[in-house]
């Protein structure tokens, strides 16, 4: 029997050694792909798409077909070993609330995509995905920590209002990402630990995570919480409420402002980080006036979650692109050090993050869910 059990590990580890993994995250303007062989990146090249090239494109099969055509010629160009891979990862999309896992894509999850209430280009990583084991035969497609991983207490859901209800849709893979990150720099396990994370980028997400899971977060889709490089963030109810009976808008416009032109691209006309940057760098007392106000609402939402943990916090994490800028951070860290140890994590570790949980299911670390 101890031969047995001793066989079936070594084979499962023959085969994470030998295994390749596809990795798809989708932007609004790009496609990053990327292929692991065991922790190796083997593999990595994010192409950026043409603006009116995508504005062509009218329907959703449009774009998998569009999106799809260009992985394969990445890969054709790069000689990657296609007949390698054996499994294919997606960031996950907007689907119904579910638990933080890995999935395999499966049809009721094809048709959520497709259909659900909500959109966004984040969803056609999984589309493809699934497509992509139409190509390389015997290959399994998989979702991991989609953005719509709903962990939060109950009381975190309630609003002014029973006719409204707070969602959970944040950058779910990186907080969890990173928050392993630190309990494994600090030698304790993830489940043990209570952080908040702050996911700072073209959306802001601030999660507060209890041994574990995500008790509370803001919902960032639409731009709530702090405002950041697209979105508006939260706003005074009633001129928002003004402003859409106003009849200059149209309901569309409005839904536009608050996630993709608000924020610092409303005041200063650009989203672009290096921009900004430059223009702090070159003294423009204006634009280092707003880039200091989203650093204070941050760390405002960064304290509001230390309440949510009763004051009992591990650490504080600072992640995504943004958390590069040290002027930025530093602002952060000084209003909030009282609370806990604070840690900088800058940019994403996506790809890691997808590759570490195909891994961690080949080892039997991980037990596959199902999306129903």
């Amino acid at each position: 029997m101890k031969f047995f059990i001793f066989f079936i590990k070594q084979k499962q580890n023959e085969n994470m050694k030998n295994s390749r993994i596809l990795i798809i995250i989708t932007e609004i303007d790009g496609t990053r792909i990327a292929v692991y062989q065991n922790t190796n990146m083997l593999f990595l090249k994010t192409v950026r798409h043409k603006e009116q090239e995508l504005d062509a494109l009218l329907s959703i099969d449009e774009q998998v077909d569009y999106r799809l055509k260009i992985v394969l010629e990445e890969l054709k160009n790069a000689d990657i070993r296609t007949d390698l891979i054996n499994a294919i990862i997606s960031r996950g999309g907007l689907l119904k609330p579910i638990s933080a896992g890995i999935y395999e894509i499966n049809d009721a999850m094809v048709y959520d995509l497709q259909h659900g209430e909500k959109w966004h280009e984040v969803n056609l990583g999984s589309l493809i995905a699934h497509r992509l084991t139409d190509v390389f035969k015997g290959a399994k497609a998989y979702t991991a920590d989609p953005v719509v991983v709903d962990e939060m207490d109950d009381v975190a859901r309630f609003t002014g209002l029973p006719q409204f209800r707070r969602k959970s849709i944040f950058h779910a893979l990186n907080h969890k990402a990173q928050a392993r990150k630190y309990a494994k720099a600090v030698m304790k396990r993830y489940e043990d630990l209570n952080v908040i994370v702050g996911h700072l980028g073209d959306g802001i997400s601030i999660g507060a995570h209890r041994k574990g899971r995500v008790v509370d977060v803001n919902q960032t889709l639409d731009g709530g919480g702090a405002f950041s490089l697209e979105r508006a963030g939260s706003l005074p109810e009633g001129d928002l409420v003004s402003m859409c009976f106003s009849g200059q808008y149209t309901e569309d416009e409005i839904l536009e402002l608050i996630k993709n032109d608000g924020g610092m691209k409303a005041y200063i006309g650009t989203s672009d980080l290096h921009d900004i940057e430059f223009m702090i760098a070159n003294g423009d007392k204006k634009v280092i006036e707003i880039f200091e106000a989203m650093a204070y609402q941050v760390s405002k939402y960064i304290g509001s979650m230390s309440v949510v943990l009763n004051g009992d916090v591990d650490a504080v994490i600072l992640t995504g692109n943004i958390a590069y800028n040290q002027h930025f951070t530093n602002y952060i860290i000084e209003k909030v050090k009282f609370i806990a140890p604070v840690v900088v994590y800058p940019g994403e570790c996506l790809a890691e993050a997808l590759s570490n949980k195909v891994l961690g299911l080949m080892s039997g670390e991980l037990q596959l869910k199902e999306y129903v």
